[in-house]
């Protein structure tokens, strides 16, 4: 059974707090999972104001699903954080 990750790197600049840098989070974490049913979590840089990698894990039968999904997932992301989003990585595991 395939798993992919999908990692996407933030540059959260206007965040004066982790307060700042939390919300910004939640609502993404919030919208992915309500919307593709995915596992959405922070992994890197968590006592960073400005900076986060964010992973979001999903899986299937099929190997193409699991792309196919992440492409969706990393086209909402892109439209929920714009100039935000750094940059992303998809492995297959």
């Amino acid at each position: 059974m395939p798993v992919g990750l999908l990692t996407l790197e933030l540059h959260i600049q206007h965040a004066q707090s982790l307060k700042d840098k939390r919300q910004v989070l939640r609502s993404l974490k919030d919208r992915l999972r309500a919307k593709f049913n995915v596992a959405v979590a922070e992994l890197e840089h968590e006592d960073t104001w400005q900076r986060s990698v964010v992973g979001v894990v999903t899986l299937s039968n099929e190997e193409h699903q699991v792309q196919e999904s992440l492409q969706h997932v990393l086209a909402e992301a892109d439209n929920i954080l714009g100039p935000l989003l750094v940059s992303h990585g998809v492995e297959i595991i």
